[in-house]
């Protein structure tokens, strides 16, 4: 199977996961930790159609994964959507509110990739 259809493949389930599991994972907040809150404190959850746009378009831009957290209106941008690869690490994409992608960080470090 070529990456691209296995790219198509892991985004297309991501989506679905998104679609079935949106509401566990905006309330998640922007952690992972189960507490509900980002790292700067409490944070607004995306839901609903936003979460999947966001959603999808963040798993694009990080190369796969799953969503792990999410927080509306942040300091760096509409939307914040962290992406935890297969490999572990973790991905902050930053959207406006239209959904263009403003920033990608390594969550934690601050570092663009």
């Amino acid at each position: 199977m070529n990456s691209r259809l296995k790219k198509v493949i892991v985004v297309g389930a991501a989506v679905g996961a998104l679609a079935v599991g949106g509401t566990a994972i905006a309330g998640g907040g922007g952690s992972d930790d189960g507490t509900g809150t980002g790292d700067d404190g409490p944070g607004t959850p995306v839901r609903g159609a936003a979460l999947e746009r966001a959603g999808r378009i963040a798993l694009d831009r990080a190369g796969g994964g799953r969503v792990t957290g999410t927080e509306l209106q942040d300091e760096e941008g509409y939307y914040e959507i962290e992406v935890t690869r297969e490999d572990g690490s973790q991905v902050d994409v930053h959207l406006d509110s239209r959904f263009h992608v403003l920033n990608t960080s390594a969550d934690g470090n601050g570092e663009g990739d």
